[in-house]
């Protein structure tokens, strides 16, 4: 089998795949009503993960090493962990609102490496000396994975904002901050269970609230139906940010003892450590502004939103300067 054609068609696959799924998402979202478009959905993120894995699978056999070279690799490694934070928030959440965000930055990212990168940085290269380590394996992996997680907590929390648009929103309670699963009825504060009442109640000014067991989630001027919506992503937001963020410390901690071996120096300032530095602290001010401050509602989701931009600066930003000891040409 001729593994250059097979990656050449998996990642033209992943691609369409990716776009069919977006557009699945977008119009499931405008149009709900529609059947079974949240199941096509998770069929086609399922679909054109598998198909990137397959394309980093050839191309591991084909260069004999882990696949995180430059920068056509990272981008697929990326997609790739962003489908798969796609399913594991998909499945905490048991919604399709996740892929109507998530799905446009996976089939983006696909479209870049595949149309506009040159055949060149497409292909695979012997690796320079300073990358012939396992540490590629140990410590790159787990960072694009940690980028993959943060991004989409931080998508979510963005997707958070524009649907709190205009609503001063809070949780209230002896769990507040902690973002845990909530079991919870919709209440306003005239203490009428009724939807039809709560969307007219909402309607005219009146206080929506969503009575959690510990926690009230509460809103002014916002139907019940996007205060459920809210909710639900600023639960799975905080989750997904708790799991790439201690990635993210092994990630930074392995590269640190790779760093040892390969330059003498755990720490050297160089760019690529600077931002990795800024994304972690960025990212631990908002799990302690939300366990311990306890931070609510859009603030912290406005820090999520500014970390998906330390996360994009430190991922690529840092390397088109092309400064620093992890410059190596593309090297992610």
């Amino acid at each position: 089998m001729d593994l250059v054609v097979l990656q050449n068609g998996l990642d033209n696959i992943s691609f369409l795949v990716l776009f069919l799924t977006m557009l699945i998402y977008w119009v499931g979202a405008v149009f709900p009503e529609i059947p079974y478009w949240q199941g096509l959905g998770t069929v086609g993120m399922a679909s054109a993960n598998l198909c990137m894995a397959a394309l980093l699978a050839a191309r591991w056999l084909e260069a004999g090493y882990f696949p995180l070279s430059n920068l056509y690799e990272s981008l697929f490694f990326l997609a790739w962990g962003i489908t798969t934070m796609h399913l594991i928030a998909e499945k905490m959440s048991s919604s399709g609102l996740v892929g109507v965000v998530s799905s446009p930055v996976a089939m983006g990212i696909t479209a870049f490496a595949t149309l506009s990168l040159p055949e060149e940085m497409q292909a695979s290269a012997p690796l320079v000396p300073a990358l012939k380590s396992n540490w590629l394996m140990m410590h790159v992996s787990v960072m694009m994975i940690s980028y993959a997680a943060l991004m989409v907590g931080s998508l979510l929390a963005i997707a958070f904002l524009v649907v709190t648009r205009g609503s001063d929103v809070e949780l209230r309670g002896s769990s507040v901050g902690t973002g845990g699963w909530r079991k919870y009825e919709l209440k306003t504060g005239e203490n009428n269970n009724n939807s039809e009442n709560l969307v007219a109640l909402a309607g005219r000014g009146k206080t929506a609230v969503i009575d959690l067991v510990k926690t009230e989630m509460v809103a002014e001027n916002l139907s019940p139906m996007r205060l459920s919506l809210a909710d639900t992503l600023d639960n799975i937001s905080y989750r997904i940010i708790g799991l790439g963020f201690p990635l993210l410390t092994i990630g930074i901690i392995a590269g640190a003892v790779w760093a040892n071996e390969a330059w003498g120096s755990y720490w050297s300032w160089d760019p690529k450590e600077t931002w990795a530095l800024i994304t972690w602290l960025v990212f631990a001010a908002y799990l302690h502004a939300r366990i311990t401050k306890g931070w609510q509602g859009r603030k912290p989701a406005i820090l999520a939103a500014t970390g998906l931009v330390v996360v994009w600066i430190c991922y690529l930003g840092v390397n088109l300067l092309g400064k620093g000891l992890h410059s190596y040409g593309w090297f992610l």
